[in-house]
């Protein structure tokens, strides 16, 4: 539609280092305000980093491109956090099926020296009324911590947890959250009674990423600082399967002097991990320093399908699309964002159901080749290097249902429109 938005903007007070987009209920009912909502976390050195919630201003900045008479976002509230959080989610769409609170609540969860879980709680207007003149968009929002657990770790002294890098959100059961840490150990936690069901010794070196498998409460995969892609089976805990290893250096070091260095073989730490939301056989991953984007099949353990190859410098994030219309989405130190639609490569099962994965993950593919992938269907060139993304869900506006994809770049968080 000629004239639509295609570009938002908000300039937070610190840099950011991590964001999400809220996964509320999109409905025409509560206006497009509420689904242009982000949490955002700040990254400064010392116990001074905050949250914050940002929304939109004024709805008429998402058709009228010269509309500046109002900042497109605004801090809606924030709160102390401490340490920079290592990860900032909303709780999955699944949640206003299961929370006991009223429309206006949210819950949203962070990782750092202990997970955390707040509740956003925004008065929104009633139905029908919008915000005219100058009358202060952040009125009537609160963010308060709910909860913060910290549990006692298997193979530290201390007592207190080791920090944590990175969490995943289980959309089936919204009440469990698995958490990664450096102490090498992967933890779930029952937000409901804040307490853990579980706690492994999951890699030999620093996990840095978990994912929950896409519809299932009892599979989940983690990465870290060893090199490999496990995946874990709550419902037997006593060995895991390693789905992907690195490949060792081409030219190894001569050997230390120490036993102790010789013993822990140079690797390619894999940082992050994500399921595609539309088929949950394949998973996306990239390697510490990378430049490439790997494509793992779990029913092809042991080395990738695909690998992207179009960024000219490392590697900082990457996020699925809606299962509607799941682009990846990757973003990295040459500025560049880039979208990739991978549906025309995968051979997808369709109706396989994610629940099936215990029996994938020893069925591998026989086809199986990898392919070189180095055309993306887009891309936006940012001002300096991106550090972070999200996706928005499926938007329902007046003429369509849209999606958008929301980048960090130092204090900068931008909002693209993707057609």
């Amino acid at each position: 539609m000629q004239g639509q938005t295609t570009l938002l903007q908000y300039e937070a007070p610190w840099p950011v280092h991590c964001l999400d987009w809220s996964k509320s209920a999109t409905s025409s009912q509560r206006g497009a305000r509420s689904a242009f909502r982000l949490g955002i976390a700040s990254l400064v050195e010392g116990y001074t980093n905050r949250i914050a919630v940002v929304g939109l201003r004024d709805e008429r900045v998402l058709v009228e491109d010269d509309y500046t008479d109002y900042p497109d976002f605004v801090a809606l509230c924030d709160t102390v956090h401490g340490y920079p959080a290592t990860n900032l989610q909303w709780q999955p769409a699944s949640v206003h099926g299961w929370a006991q609170g009223p429309a206006s609540t949210e819950l949203l969860a962070a990782t750092g020296d202990a997970l955390r879980v707040y509740e956003y709680n925004s008065d929104a207007p009633p139905t029908g009324s919008s915000f005219v003149g100058r009358q202060p968009a952040t009125s009537g929002h609160t963010l308060t911590t709910k909860t913060a657990l910290s549990g006692q770790s298997k193979v530290q002294s201390q007592s207190l947890g080791a920090p944590l890098t990175n969490f995943s959100w289980n959309e089936k059961s919204p009440s469990l959250i698995v958490t990664s840490s450096i102490d090498t150990t992967c933890t779930v936690w029952n937000i409901e009674t804040s307490s853990a069901i579980t706690q492994l010794i999951a890699h030999d070196r620093e996990v840095y990423d978990v994912a929950w498998l896409p519809g299932s409460t009892d599979i989940f995969v983690s990465v870290g600082a060893d090199g490999s892609l496990r995946a874990f089976d709550l419902r037997s805990l006593e060995h895991s399967t390693i789905l992907y290893e690195t490949p060792a250096p081409k030219h190894l070091p001569t050997p230390a002097a120490s036993p102790a260095a010789s013993a822990r073989p140079p690797t390619s730490p894999l940082l992050r991990i994500g399921f595609n939301p539309a088929d949950s056989n394949y998973m996306s991953t990239f390697h510490m320093d990378g430049h490439d984007i790997q494509i793992l099949d779990m029913r092809s353990p042991g080395q990738p399908v695909m690998e992207l190859k179009a960024h000219h410098a490392p590697v900082n994030a990457f996020a699925w699309g809606p299962p509607e219309q799941p682009l990846l989405a990757t973003a990295g130190d040459d500025c560049q964002v880039l979208l990739w639609d991978l549906a025309s490569f995968n051979n997808t099962t369709q109706g396989a159901s994610p629940r099936s994965a215990s029996s994938r993950l020893n069925s591998p593919r026989p086809d199986a080749k990898k392919r070189i992938v180095t055309e993306p269907v887009m891309a936006y060139t940012a001002p300096s290097q991106v550090t972070n993304l999200a996706w928005s869900a499926q938007i329902q506006s007046v003429a369509m249902h849209e999606q958008w994809l929301a980048v960090v770049s130092g204090k900068a968080v931008k909002a693209l429109r993707v057609a």
